[in-house]
């Protein structure tokens, strides 16, 4: 029986997420609301073989193409580059590589640390026993962001040069105009010739190891019980700081809430793609349950979360169907002799109603003479042949129950389900 529920509380999250709205799941996917964390640039080391494998050894990095740039005049292959008429032609092509990454997950730095750790910068139109102008080492960029940081990591190695007696960087950085695949053949040559040609020309100078080590979080207590995690960016991403502001901020609900990077999601089992923030996930017991790319709105993010919390129950119906607990319900008969405190939003955790303002209007559902203030808004509700005033939680928008003019002393009565509510002491708020 716990399987069948936790199958049906998962097929009743994907329902949520697949139907929120009319678009198709391509449609969604292309226009997510997400920041794609996606980038690439170019690089001319010497020999491409060798520093395509390098590059694709950096965790982060989705690809690396060996091909051919920054040249013009002549054709933009393997043969033509090579011919000696063109080995001093300063119009010739360079061996490059088209290094694709998740920005989520590494950063521009990173891979130029790894760059000019991996040849030797200080030699001009050659590496080692390769000579010529399409071994150039050349830095190809696809933005002036990227042109200023290749520069200070560029200035960056020079000092570290200088201390170890090396001469002057030679290292072009320009504008990519346009990169040209290699043939097929030179594609992952390494890893097809595992004993191919490509000598390491690199000068043993290294950046500090410290700023290479990436800083590691404890995901212990995600492996218990159910969390939700967010997945963010570690530089501004815009649709994370308006989740955060349009959820997180109002978020006080009993499930906790965790922020991470994508490259801090050890020991977790993760199926939702991390190269887009935020990506919002929902765990049990260190397993995704359910997971969402992009930006969420609050009423979408909180039938999710209700979906996840609540399963298939009366209090899920009630919440987003708007249905009715049944009279004297378990709940009501739980809470309608709490002692002071506040009942709280099931899902956010926002305050909703006090004791205080309780009363019992024998009525077999909870009644209260008026919410916290601006905590619930209403809304006209003619369902059923009926003209009545419905009763929602603001931060969620889950269903409450209804307002009539029959309280006591001519006061109001807020007639509310008590299957979507908890409460909290007054000790604890």
């Amino acid at each position: 029986m716990k399987i069948i529920s936790a199958l049906a509380t998962l097929s009743l999250i994907a329902t949520v997420f697949l139907y929120s709205n009319e678009t198709s799941y391509a449609e969604q996917t292309e226009d997510m609301s997400a920041t794609k964390h996606i980038d690439s640039i170019v690089l001319g080391a010497g020999c491409f073989w060798g520093a395509e494998k390098r590059y694709e050894a950096i965790p982060g990095v989705i690809n690396a193409i060996s091909g051919y740039a920054d040249g013009k005049n002549i054709k933009p292959t393997y043969r033509e580059i090579t011919k000696a008429k063109n080995r001093h032609n300063p119009d010739n092509y360079a061996e490059v590589v088209k290094v694709t990454y998740n920005t989520s997950m590494t950063n521009l730095e990173t891979i130029l640390q790894n760059y000019f750790e991996g040849h030797d910068p200080t030699q001009l139109n050659r590496q080692g026993n390769d000579i010529g102008t399409q071994y150039r080492s050349t830095i190809l960029t696809n933005s002036d962001e990227q042109t200023k940081t290749a520069q200070e990591i560029s200035n960056q190695y020079q000092v570290l040069l200088t201390v170890k007696d090396f001469n002057d960087i030679k290292t072009k950085i320009s504008p990519l105009t346009k990169f040209f695949p290699a043939e097929k053949y030179h594609q992952d040559y390494l890893a097809k010739n595992p004993n191919g040609y490509c000598p390491d020309h690199s000068t043993g100078v290294k950046f500090s190891v410290q700023s290479m080590v990436e800083k590691k979080i404890s995901n212990d207590h995600l492996i218990i019980g159910k969390h939700i995690v967010v997945i963010e960016a570690d530089h501004y991403c815009p649709y994370c700081e308006k989740f955060r502001k349009d959820v997180v901020d109002n978020y006080n609900g009993t499930i906790p809430m965790s922020f991470r990077l994508a490259s801090q999601l050890q020991d977790l089992t993760i199926k939702t793609a991390t190269w887009a923030t935020p990506t919002i996930l929902f765990l049990e017991d260190g397993k995704e349950v359910y997971g969402r790319q992009g930006y969420i709105a609050p009423k979408k993010f909180y039938k999710a979360l209700g979906a996840f919390k609540l399963g298939q129950s009366e209090a899920y119906n009630v919440a987003f169907d708007e249905g009715t607990d049944g009279r004297y319900c378990k709940e009501y008969e739980i809470f309608k002799n709490t002692p002071d405190g506040v009942f709280v939003d099931k899902l956010s955790g926002a305050e909703l109603f006090d004791t205080r303002d309780r009363f019992n209007s024998k009525s077999g559902w909870l009644s209260f003479t008026k919410p916290v203030d601006g905590t619930t808004y209403e809304k006209e509700d003619n369902r059923y042949g009926m003209q009545r005033i419905e009763v929602r939680s603001k931060t969620s928008d889950i269903h409450l129950g209804h307002v009539f003019p029959d309280g006591p002393n001519g006061q109001p009565r807020y007639c509310i389900n008590a299957t979507v509510l908890e409460f909290v002491p007054r000790e604890k708020i």
